[in-house]
């Protein structure tokens, strides 16, 4: 018996739990009878359990007043203890009662693909996630997922980032774009458009710009300096892209933000070559990776990156 007893946890010295419900609502009214109003007992049951607690704990908890009550140095501090163990049991118990609550997982990528990509199907993924919170982190500054500013990545480039693991979602291309408006059908007639330019991140590996473009086209490029003056430069790809579909000029976009523009005709790609720049990549911190939420997250990404349709050049 012995043995068997001393595994057991010694029995908490606790003063019945009607009493301290009863004191409990009594202080925070210093009332007897709102006090039985919450509880739905009479007030001489309050009296009767408030009376019993200072019995049993060997002092007073109320200064009984006409017609007004007003708490005991103890019996303040007693209120103090006892309405904040009774706000976490209350969390406690409606945690249980709840059904479970939304996770939150925050995606970070660039703005070009958070307004392009992930945006026009934030509600595919609630229908596809419900439990799952997506806090959409949109920067072209790359944060650190190692050190929890976010829990997922879409990024372009290599892939390889120590302490990361990541998946290549869709290479990706660019390639001349503009609106039909234009008329645009060769080549050598794009000395007669006005050229539309975006600015790169310096740590872009294969920078799409128009530079570039001309040299893989085998053709030979005006000047630098005249081609930015007689062009429109964004520091942002969906400006650049809203300025092609106005029909302002011809940009380099990306052909897997610009899918639904070429579907619907509203841009054209009127001849190669399409620049290859990387591929898009899924990243998590390395361990986090199996964590329930963010694989859900991960995984409704990738069977989201279907192949886009070829296009010429």
């Amino acid at each position: 018996m012995n043995e068997i007893g001393s595994s057991i946890r010694p029995l908490r010295r606790l003063p019945p739990l009607l009493s301290l419900r009863a004191f409990e609502a009594a202080a925070a009214h210093l009332s007897f009878q709102r006090a039985a109003l919450e509880l739905s007992v009479t007030p001489s049951a309050i009296s009767h359990q408030v009376r019993a607690l200072e019995d049993t704990l060997g002092q007073p908890l109320f200064r009984r007043l006409t017609r007004q009550l007003a708490l005991t140095p103890a019996g303040q501090r007693l209120f103090a203890d006892l309405r904040m163990g009774f706000d976490m049991l209350e969390a406690g118990v409606d945690k249980l009662r709840r059904p479970a609550a939304s996770q939150a997982v925050t995606l970070t990528t660039n703005t070009a693909f958070a307004a392009r990509w992930v945006l026009p199907r934030m509600e595919a993924f609630r229908r596809a996630c419900p439990g799952v919170e997506l806090r959409l982190h949109a920067s072209d500054t790359l944060v650190d997922l190692a050190r929890g500013d976010a829990d997922i990545a879409v990024r372009s480039g290599h892939g390889n980032w120590p302490g990361l693991v990541s998946r290549e979602l869709m290479p990706e291309r660019y390639a001349p774009l503009c609106s039909p408006m234009l008329g645009l059908k060769r080549a050598s007639d794009l000395p007669k458009h006005r050229l539309i330019h975006c600015d790169w991140q310096p740590q872009a590996l294969a920078p799409a710009v128009w530079t570039r473009w001309f040299r893989e086209a085998g053709i030979t490029p005006p000047r630098a300096r005249a081609m930015k003056a007689s062009g429109l430069s964004f520091s942002d790809e969906t400006h650049a892209t809203l300025a092609a579909l106005a029909g302002h000029g011809v940009a380099l976009l990306s052909l897997t933000l610009s899918a639904e523009e070429r579907r619907s005709g509203a841009l054209v790609q009127p001849f190669g070559p399409a620049l290859d720049t990387g591929s898009y990549f899924l990243a998590v911190a390395r361990g986090s990776e199996s964590e329930p939420a963010v694989r859900a997250v991960w995984e409704w990404i990738a069977s989201q990156a279907a192949p886009e349709p070829q296009s010429r050049g």
